[in-house]
């Protein structure tokens, strides 16, 4: 048994969950993360992921957070500038879910959540009834900073606090992870695709979300934030009748800045 069976599938790992998920262990890790005690880590980590380091800005890199949230060298991230193309605001697996005229989506194999519960919002929420929830699920060895995927207007970053499980599959089964989890979202008004919500969501052990600016204007492939250690997961709602996806995507491997879908 591993170690995230034990956790989300017994009743002593839940025990033992309720105190990792914590906001309060997940600030200790990433202080630690910031310290140059965490250095040795780096190595270890590019080899057991198997990151080439080569495509990375790595000089002055002194903490294993500061690793995580390298940068990439230029021309790596190419971005679809097409006005009419949503394209992925980050690497990941993404996996795009229609949400039915109740507002509920219903993963495969998942617990269904709500955009209302999502939001916090339900006005805001009924907007996406019949729309579109796409899913970038960022893994530990993913490019951890993300971008916005359309230009227009983009309205204040709204914080919910939560707990901080895992967004792996397994932890999806089990709980509405992405319901319950830390998040904070933005609004961006496309002349393309309507309001577009961008959220960033927590996962354990990630230290923090840091979104560069307040509300103002988006510029599609303009760097919005990044992560910290862990995985993470970055969500996009779209209105109904204003995205074409092209393809069924689950657990799909994309990059940022490459075409998902269309106007």
């Amino acid at each position: 048994m591993d170690g995230l069976t034990f956790l989300y599938k017994t009743a002593a790992g839940r025990c033992v969950l309720k105190i990792l998920a914590s906001r309060a262990i997940s600030k200790l890790c990433g202080s630690f993360m910031d310290s140059p005690l965490s250095s040795f880590l780096i190595k270890g980590f590019v080899k057991k992921n198997n990151i080439n380091c080569n495509d990375y800005e790595l000089d002055g890199i002194k903490t294993f957070n500061q690793f995580f949230r390298r940068r990439i060298k230029d021309g790596k991230r190419p971005f679809d500038m097409n006005p009419d193309h949503m394209c992925a605001p980050c690497d990941g697996l993404l996996s795009a879910y229609p949400i039915n005229d109740e507002g509920t989506v219903v993963p495969i194999k998942q617990s269904a959540y709500t955009i209302t519960s999502l939001l916090n919002d339900k006005e805001l929420a009924s907007r996406y009834n019949g729309g579109w929830c796409l899913v970038f699920r960022l893994c530990v060895d993913n490019y951890h900073r993300y971008a916005y995927p359309v230009s227009g207007t983009k309205g204040p970053n709204i914080f919910i606090p939560g707990i901080l499980h895992t967004v792996r599959p397994i932890a999806l089964e089990t709980f509405p992870v992405f319901a319950q989890n830390c998040r904070e979202y933005t609004v961006i008004e496309s002349k393309e695709f309507g309001k577009v919500v961008q959220m960033e969501v927590g996962a354990m052990l990630v230290g923090r979300i840091v979104n560069l600016e307040q509300e103002g204007k988006a510029e599609r492939g303009l760097e919005k934030g990044y992560f910290e250690y862990g995985g993470s997961t970055v969500i996009l709602l779209i209105e109904k009748n204003k995205l074409s996806v092209p393809k069924k995507y689950f657990e799909t491997p994309v990059k940022m800045g490459e075409c998902i879908g269309h106007k």
